[in-house]
């Protein structure tokens, strides 16, 4: 099984959350940071240490990452060798697609899990350098969906039905 290399809560008050964490579990915080996507200004911390991260996002009303209604799980990230290939693989086993920050110029996809309350969220593998060298700068490389190796178990799988 491929791990996800991090997990997601979408928060109305970063700080907050962050000294909430650090008191009550320990963990250690990079510095956020503060990024844009389209019309949506939001603030992005992730924990220090290596994977699996915890990712905490403050995004504005109305953006992929609202909180207004109070902090949630948003979702579990996954590395991916296409998010194109993976987003259509997820609708194809049912996960609907919620939010493609793909024409946006940024290569991640969110798909809906209603049975975790969240979404699978995956990012392509290209963007991993750049990950690390921000977020965990002495990591190695980790885990990824390979969506060749996917399709393949896929279709396998739809061949075992038809023959019985």
């Amino acid at each position: 099984m491929t791990s996800f290399y991090h997990v997601c809560f979408a928060v109305p008050d970063l700080r907050r959350a962050m000294r909430d964490l650090t008191r009550s579990g320990g963990v250690a915080w990079h510095e956020p940071r503060q990024d844009r996507l389209a019309d949506w200004e939001y603030s992005i911390v992730f924990t220090r240490g290596g994977p699996p991260f915890i990712e905490l996002i403050q995004g504005p009303p109305g953006s992929p990452w609202d909180s207004s209604d109070g902090a949630r799980f948003h979702h579990l990230g996954f590395w991916s060798t296409s998010v194109a290939a993976g987003a259509r693989r997820l609708t194809r086993r049912g996960y609907p697609e919620h939010f493609s920050g793909c024409p946006y110029g940024r290569p991640f996809v969110y798909h809906r899990l209603d049975s975790v309350g969240g979404f699978v969220e995956l990012v392509d593998l290209a963007r991993q350098p750049s990950f690390l060298a921000t977020w965990h700068p002495e990591g190695a490389a980790m885990s990824v969906v390979d969506e060749d190796a996917e399709a393949a178990a896929g279709e396998a799988a739809e061949q075992g039905k038809e023959n019985d």
